[in-house]
């Protein structure tokens, strides 16, 4: 495959400062941040780094480099830096492979997809995260299926997959995970969803098990020990499993879970934590639909009746506190529950839809939880392995950050709730002075907690038992996608650019 040329835009880089960034940590191995959410998908740097707290566009900038839309999150392996963008125009997907000491794009390869999955507003149909293994580089997107690239761009194989199918057609969110020389990927084809493990060499199927009842979601699968065995977990709507990753068969599952699950579950101690919301976040965020008596007046044609399109824009059900992306109007509220037909209501039929709406709010696919689980079960272990479990203080999208002890979530208006990770109890709630939406997951590193936010801003705050937020650095454009770290650099990858962030080099001294 040919390389293809480089816009000159895309070769002008903002100045390096300092020293360039050494391709190996300090321990000797190569710097690393394999796949979403980094080593072992904990969202925690290894070991300590010496990252910065304060930076921007002016301050602790190694380098910006210019990305096509996406919002895979960066992962790195030694020199070099993976991600993937969605060229519209072009119906291209692409993998770009970036110099980590300077942000120079080193190479680019596209594949076409003959159709581009219908995604959400803030969706992107790239926005599945690679993995690598130090020697290739696997992607998936949702309207082709999966590629896998040496570090020198050339092309080790190639898996096309069926076009995805998620609910309501909101696009793909899941990304692959490495666990030896097994790729793992959930793939959501509703009814004809299975989880997937090909071999690393050639992609070939290792194990295909279909999941044609609990299937759908956003969640990234996770990997971790039990004994001598490796297993693989996917949360979906309504269920978790546990897979062996030999062979794919069940090994135990968790059911009566929420319905909404785009958080990604997180391992330590012999418990994994899972995030799950109702389809509208949580039930605080719906305010029922005013009474007949109130809506009244903006019956236009004086017919006595509210029709659909006399409602206006600005009546909100559900306010997820995010600067309005995601809200959802009580005009699209009715449309939902007409099944997008127009509706003219009289007194009986508004009475009869406030009543369902509120039974609605009060169902099954309106409930958040979090929840510990104890590993090494068998079969149903809903009633027999949960450790602990709360219902408020639940994200939608952010995955949780288990660390040091504590798990720390990060809800829509820059929110952040802390529990101690054994017993569930909340350690603190409180905000953290940067109002938005939370779409990126939180990371851990040298002790501090990195929230990014979709109005740009990265708030770095102290990993302990009061809020201390340290720094609000705000890079002037939306945040979706979960930042790396590696060898003490800060990858923050924003709607258009990616940046990396290093404390310079202290000068040499002469004696």
């Amino acid at each position: 495959m040919m390389t293809r040329p480089l816009p000159v835009s895309l070769l002008v880089l903002t100045a390096v400062i300092g020293t360039t960034t050494p391709v190996t940590a300090s321990d000797g191995a190569p710097a690393r941040w394999p796949q979403f959410r980094g080593p072992g998908g904990a969202g925690i740097a290894d070991g300590p780094q010496s990252v910065p707290v304060e930076f921007g566009p002016n301050q602790n900038l190694l380098w910006k480099a210019p990305l096509p839309a996406g919002h895979s999150s960066p992962v790195v392996w030694g020199d070099r830096i993976f991600v993937t963008g969605f060229l519209e125009g072009e119906k291209k997907l692409e993998t770009l492979c970036l110099d980590r000491s300077s942000g120079r794009i080193l190479w680019r390869r596209a594949v076409t997809a003959v159709n581009i999955e219908k995604v959400h507003e803030l969706n992107n149909p790239a926005a599945p995260t690679p993995a690598t293994d130090g020697q290739s580089v696997f992607v998936y997107f949702g309207s082709y299926g999966l590629v896998a690239y040496d570090f020198d761009g050339r092309e080790r194989w190639n898996k096309p997959l069926p076009m995805v199918h998620t609910w309501f057609d909101q696009g793909s969110g899941t990304s692959p995970v490495l666990s030896g020389d097994r790729l793992l990927l959930d793939v959501h084809l509703e009814k004809e969803s299975y989880l997937l493990a090909v071999r690393t060499l050639d992609g070939t199927t290792a194990w295909k098990t279909p999941k044609p009842e609990w299937n759908g979601g956003w969640a990234t699968p996770l990997t971790w020990k039990e004994g001598r065995d490796t297993l693989v977990g996917v949360l979906n709507p309504g269920r978790f499993t546990a897979h062996g990753i030999g062979d794919g068969k069940e090994r135990w599952w968790l059911a009566d879970l929420p319905r909404q699950t785009c958080a990604t579950p997180v391992a330590g101690d012999g418990l994994l934590f899972l995030s799950a919301s109702g389809v509208q976040g949580e039930a605080e965020n719906v305010t029922l639909p005013p009474s007949f008596d109130e809506m009244i007046r903006y019956d236009a044609n004086g017919d006595g009746r509210i029709a659909t399109d006399e409602i206006p824009e600005t009546l909100l059900v559900t306010d997820r506190r995010a600067g309005g992306a995601g809200n959802t109007s009580l005009r699209n509220w009715q449309l939902f529950f007409s099944d997008g037909k127009p509706t003219s209501f009289d007194r009986a039929a508004w009475d009869e839809s406030v009543r369902s709406s509120a039974e609605f709010v009060k169902g099954p696919l309106m409930q958040s939880r979090v929840l510990a689980v104890r590993t090494g079960g068998s079969g149903d272990v809903t009633k027999s392995h949960v450790a602990w479990s709360e219902s408020r203080g639940v994200p939608e999208v952010p995955s949780p950050l288990l660390y040091r002890g504590r798990l720390y979530q990060v809800k829509n208006g820059g929110i952040v709730l802390c529990r101690d990770a054994k017993s569930g109890a909340r350690v603190f709630e409180a905000r953290i002075g940067a109002p938005g939406g939370y779409y990126a997951s939180p990371i851990g590193a040298n002790g501090r907690i990195y929230a990014a936010s979709d109005a740009g801003v990265v708030v770095v705050f102290e990993g302990q038992d009061t809020l201390q937020v340290l720094a609000r650095n705000d890079l002037g454009e939306p945040i979706l996608a979960t930042p790396a770290v590696a060898d003490g650099t800060l990858y923050v990858r924003t709607t258009s650019h990616l940046y990396a962030f290093r404390i310079p080099a202290a000068p040499a001294t002469s004696r």
